[in-house]
């Protein structure tokens, strides 16, 4: 695992925790313990997920992972950023912060006139949409304090960011309906039920999945990438 650290204060015993967290026998998600146990799991350490004080060094971690993930795009692997806090927010409060830290990023690939992954959709109502930094498309898992599913409860807000081309490089291979079963199967252990607002890309808009927060039916996105601005 490897890690950049945006601040100073306790840098690696955050690290460590969250390490532990993902290393744990009960979490779920097998992805994210491929992506610990092959070393491509990327931490950054950013202050407070309701600022953006460290948004454009999240960015420029974000692009480098792309441009990486390009290079060689073998292997699981994950980004994460784990900020120091607030640790108070619950799921709404969370959930508003996550999109404003994620429209300030998108701005950010924007202007620096990064494309748009065109494998799929900037439209957050769009059933094929994903987020797009360095023109590789990502979706994101949201973990914070008071999260009402166990899987998405840590000790500080996290945002981890997971390249879609590599599900995708799963598909293709006839692997990626195991591994997803693999993780339904321990959430359910985990929390006693299935989480209710999974389900797979083409489907529905994997935005309203982001938060970890069961979203009301009329739900709107509170995203809109400025490129999209230009299209006819």
């Amino acid at each position: 695992m490897t890690m950049t650290a945006t601040t100073t204060k306790h840098p690696p015993f955050i690290v460590g925790r969250f390490q532990d967290f993902i290393s744990d026998p009960d979490f779920p998600c097998v992805g994210a313990k491929s992506a610990l146990a092959g070393g491509r799991l990327h931490v950054v350490v950013a202050r407070d997920l309701t600022s953006g004080w460290n948004d454009l060094e999240i960015h420029r971690e974000l692009a480098r992972w792309a441009r990486t993930y390009s290079a060689d795009p073998s292997g699981l692997r994950s980004l994460a950023v784990i900020f120091e806090g607030p640790d108070h927010l619950d799921e709404a409060a969370f959930e508003k912060a996550l999109w404003q830290r994620i429209q300030s990023l998108a701005d950010k690939d924007a202007w620096k006139g990064l494309p748009y992954d065109p494998r799929v959709c900037a439209d957050p109502e769009n059933p094929h949409f994903s987020l797009s930094f360095g023109g590789e498309a990502f979706f994101v898992i949201g973990l914070h304090p008071r999260a009402s599913r166990p899987a998405r409860r840590f000790q500080t807000p996290v945002l981890v960011f997971n390249l879609h081309d590599q599900f995708e490089r799963l598909r293709a291979e006839g692997r990626y309906e195991r591994m997803r079963e693999r993780i339904l199967f321990r959430d359910k252990a985990l929390a006693g039920s299935i989480n209710p607002m999974l389900t797979r890309h083409g489907e529905a808009s994997e935005a309203a999945q982001y938060s970890g927060r069961m979203v009301e039916e009329n739900w709107k996105c509170p995203f809109h990438d400025p490129r999209t601005d230009n299209d006819d």
